[in-house]
């Protein structure tokens, strides 16, 4: 029997920007879910806005900085996950003009997002094409292959960049 995917749910916070929001981890036969991920997105008047997010420590049971994205536009800017700096437009790369996928690479792989058949979801393949994520917009789910457990905050934070730039007509 193959292992489940891991499921996280993507919470918005109301009428607040979208860079404010949570992830939650959804467990099988858990009576609750399980807070993973907050995302935190100031409000206007800074010089370079800077959403902070934190991951839950597991162990502790604390929250610590994960990393944060800088914004001197809404469309540019710059990911530090940990100390590891990463422009935004690496992170959602073109192949060529035409091209209706975007690609990231970690650790020497290749991983790419591309629009689902219906116009509304994601979903996200490894360079050999098999499956590492999928974006449900009606749920606001995002499932990943437990194999992929290791990428996990690089594809919640990629999924969530390719969402925002699709909410922006920037795909």
């Amino acid at each position: 029997m193959s292992e489940p995917d891991i499921d996280l749910r993507f919470v918005y916070d109301g009428n607040a920007d979208m860079r404010n929001f949570r992830v939650y981890q959804v467990i099988e036969n858990a009576p609750e879910r399980l807070e993973v991920y907050r995302f935190h997105h100031p409000t206007a008047g800074h010089v370079t806005p800077t959403t902070t997010y934190k991951r839950k420590n597991l162990a502790v049971l604390q929250w610590e900085t994960a990393g944060r994205i800088e914004w001197p536009t809404t469309t540019s800017g710059t990911v530090w996950f940990g100390v590891d700096e990463v422009p935004i437009k690496d992170l959602r790369r073109i192949k060529n003009g035409t091209s209706q996928s975007r690609r990231f690479k970690f650790s020497g792989n290749e991983y790419k997002w591309k629009v689902a058949g219906n116009g509304q979801d994601l979903f996200c393949v490894d360079s050999k094409d098999k499956h590492v994520a999928i974006w449900t917009a009606q749920d606001m789910s995002l499932k990943i292959a437990p194999r992929c457990v290791t990428i996990l905050e690089r594809i919640v934070i990629t999924c969530f960049l390719n969402l925002w730039f699709k909410g922006l007509n920037r795909w």
